[in-house]
């Protein structure tokens, strides 16, 4: 059994999620000790619960240490089986790391699956919805599967119930991809949403951000969500390439102004812009999961341009070398070159 130090690098959720999505492809047992134990409510939280459990269903696996607050546990795999499956985290804990969670093993299993996933789907502390349909998926169905995602809810903290759907074809045979520049730039996009919140809030925050980053050509989108569950906020700058898309968010909350929000994302925006690397900080970690397995089970190379390493990023290499027999190469410089294969 491996075992692993949930309190090393980044220390948090991240560990138990790639952890968990690796043992499913590996067989692989593991335990997890000191889980987010740096973090100010340590151990498990209700949406790394839901992680474990789903899981669990997928890969028919025993558990132990499967509850709030649990600070350590061991996952034991079976046999992953494709199907039909509906998750949920009754507050707003992101539902776009579930499915992350789960998605290596059935983009790789023997036949299609279709996921109701119910919960938060706009979180600041995770990739929201928009991120990983429009950034995330386009690469990763590069490498071989098609995953298509269709958002039927927002979901904002705290009250979530938001609600988004994944169909999974899986593949035989997964490709290497490079993404070494942007290529050229297709759109600029600048939306925001609100949800029980006047749409005025939407109008300023998309309005400062087109006139602070002094774009024109761009296409501006002001909406209030459809059957909210709660009130909500949040505000995205898009840039599309012809070889990539990246995105900066940024979320509204009690006592911020929309100002401040969109001051916000201009900053991110201005600090991607001031490299040329194609893949952001976000994307990166994301990114080198599936590139591994691509690596480890296809013997596929793939490599990416970003900009300094993350702590995320790292703790993913550290976690990803703990199951697999691949290289993450790291040339770390202004520009990092990230470099996976055999």
């Amino acid at each position: 059994m491996i075992e692993i130090d949930g309190s090393q690098g980044e220390g948090g959720g991240q560990i138990v999620r790639t952890s968990l999505a690796l043992s499913l492809l590996t067989g692989k047992s593991f335990r997890i000790f000191n889980l987010r134990a740096g973090r100010k409510k340590p151990g498990l939280k209700r949406q790394h619960l839901a992680a474990l459990n789903a899981a669990a269903a997928v890969g028919s696996a025993i558990t132990t240490g499967a509850e709030i607050g649990s600070r350590e546990i061991t996952f034991e795999p079976g046999e992953i089986s494709a199907g039909n499956y509906e998750f949920e985290v009754s507050t707003a804990g992101s539902m776009t790391l579930v499915l992350q969670t789960v998605l290596p093993a059935l983009m790789l299993a023997d036949s299609t699956s279709h996921i109701k996933l119910i919960g938060g789907t706009h979180n600041m502390m995770a990739p929201p919805f928009d991120f990983l349909d429009r950034c995330y998926m386009p690469q990763l169905n590069k490498l071989g599967p098609d995953v298509q995602l269709a958002l039927n809810q927002h979901g904002f903290y705290p009250v979530g119930g938001g609600q988004f759907e994944a169909t999974i074809e899986p593949t035989t045979s997964m490709k290497g991809i490079q993404i070494v520049d942007r290529g050229k730039l297709i759109q600029r996009r600048v939306s925001a949403v609100v949800s029980q919140l006047p749409l005025t809030i939407a109008e300023r925050e998309t309005k400062r951000v087109v006139r602070k980053l002094n774009w024109d050509r761009v296409k501006i989108e002001n909406t209030e969500a459809s059957n909210p569950r709660g009130p909500g906020n949040f505000l995205l700058a898009e840039l599309v390439y012809e070889n990539v898309t990246e995105m900066f968010c940024g979320f509204g909350k009690i006592g911020v102004t929309a100002e401040r929000v969109a001051d916000g994302v201009v900053r991110d925006v201005k600090k991607y812009l001031k490299t040329d690397a194609p893949v952001g900080p976000h994307l990166a970690d994301q990114l080198m999961l599936p590139m591994a397995i691509a690596a480890e089970f296809h013997g596929e190379e793939s490599s990416f341009r970003t900009a300094a390493l993350t702590q995320h990023s790292k703790t993913q290499a550290a976690i990803i070398r703990t199951f697999l027999n691949v290289v993450v190469e790291v040339n770390e410089d202004e520009v990092s070159t990230i470099r996976i294969h055999r």
